[in-house]
């Protein structure tokens, strides 16, 4: 709780706030890129922030580059639902609940 999630990429901060290709999940911190092109290639690195312990933890960088050939392999279906056994919420207020399919 209280945890948030910034992606960087090549050094500047991913603004993803009207971008429909890209999503970080506020749950996982999981970045999702849908349709890669080749100006997404480049270096990714997550930071971690705390409000209430006041501290970032910045995550490795990792790279992301297109393969030549352009197979990526075949995947099975995976889905995949992660929620609390409970999930409890005031009256009135908003709930979020995410849920991913990924598979080609």
């Amino acid at each position: 709780p209280g945890l948030s999630y910034t992606w960087i990429f090549n050094n500047n901060t991913l603004d993803l706030q009207e971008d429909s290709r890209r999503f970080v999940s506020q749950a996982t911190g999981n970045l999702y890129l849908a349709k890669v092109e080749p100006w997404d290639v480049g270096n990714y690195r997550c930071a971690v922030s705390s409000a209430e312990a006041q501290r970032q933890v910045w995550g490795p960088p990792t790279a992301l580059t297109l393969r030549g050939d352009g197979v990526m392999g075949e995947y099975e279906p995976k889905i995949e639902v992660r929620f609390p056994e409970t999930t409890y919420a005031a009256k009135g207020s908003s709930v979020r609940l995410e849920c991913f399919a990924l598979g080609k």
